[in-house]
């Protein structure tokens, strides 16, 4: 009998389930485990990586780890093959970090500021999931659109929501990570460009 590989992508979204479960029953948890750039200057670098694992509320914890799980399996499989089967791993935790650090710099003097939520690492897992299937219809709020458009919706109304800044979400943070996950694709199979190109020229209609 054939030992299937344990799944990165089903594994990060228990961890998180977990986690963030635990942290809307402690609100102690919660605290250690948000984004506080004021606490940095403690040595608490860790929660560079935690403020992932936690969420504002139920349906933010769900849309997140819906879209990991529909999208997560297929860059995991094209992740898995770098840094010894821990590519998809790095990758994701790379995209936390990554989509934060603006805002850390931003705010990083900010006793008030804080984040919290997987957002930016997800959004790195779609965006390199559009390199590969631009035309591959997602489903959002139960319509169906196109990846490559949903990409462009995305990212607009992210710029606009994050100018009007009325909403509490750090969008900032959803157009970095969407970033980091094109860029980091790229630079690791530059052929990936070719491919994207040659897809986005086959209209489906």
């Amino acid at each position: 009998m054939m030992n299937l590989p344990l799944s990165h992508t089903l594994s990060l979204i228990a961890i998180t389930v977990i986690v963030s479960i635990a942290a809307f029953n402690i609100p102690a948890l919660m605290d250690r485990l948000i984004f506080r750039p004021t606490a940095m200057r403690q040595g608490q670098l860790d929660r560079f990586i935690t403020h992932g694992f936690v969420h504002a509320d139920a349906t933010h914890l769900l849309f997140n780890m819906i879209t990991l799980f529909f999208f997560g399996s297929i860059i995991e499989n094209f992740y898995r093959q770098y840094f010894y089967d821990m590519g998809f791993v790095l990758f994701y935790l790379g995209g936390l970090v990554f989509a934060i650090l603006p805002s850390y710099l931003k705010h990083k003097s900010d006793p008030y500021w804080a984040s919290l939520g997987a957002s930016g690492a997800v959004s790195a897992v779609l965006f390199a999931y559009i390199l590969f299937e631009p035309w591959r219809l997602i489903f959002v709020f139960f319509i169906p659109v196109p990846a490559i458009i949903f990409a462009v919706l995305y990212v607009a109304y992210s710029i606009w929501a994050g100018r009007r800044n009325g909403d509490n979400i750090n969008h900032s943070a959803h157009l970095w990570g969407a970033a980091y996950g094109v860029i980091v694709t790229l630079l690791i199979e530059p052929r990936i460009l070719a491919h994207f190109l040659n897809k986005l020229m086959q209209l489906p209609f």
